[in-house]
């Protein structure tokens, strides 16, 4: 009654096809043959040159720019959160303060 039943795995139906059987192959190395000497001529730049149209120009601009506000935007809000939490820590102080120095003076 309190013993748990185990499900049985239900055996596959319709068509089964066999596992494929793999057969290994031999792999032939290709024939080596020799690279060309390269004719002296003058060296390719190691690195590309980076041409900046006005456009690309235009949008690296505009990207930095908002870049820029966003995270100046996050660094404001997050001081204006620190400087709201500190005037209301100080506020709490001076009512805790005021209402500790009224106790004191009724004894």
């Amino acid at each position: 009654m309190f013993r748990p039943k185990i499900p049985t795995m239900p055996t596959p139906t319709g068509h089964v096809t066999p596992p494929a059987v793999v057969e290994p192959t031999t792999i032939v190395p290709a024939a080596q043959t020799p690279q060309p000497v390269p004719v002296a001529t003058a060296p390719a730049p190691s690195r590309p040159t980076v041409q900046l149209t006005p456009g690309t120009a235009l949008a690296l601009v505009s990207g930095g720019t908002a870049v820029v506000l966003v995270v100046g935007a996050v660094l404001v809000s997050m001081l204006l959160a620190v400087a709201i939490t500190g005037v209301s820590v100080a506020v709490c102080a001076v009512v805790l303060r005021s209402l500790l120095a009224s106790e004191t003076k009724r004894r």
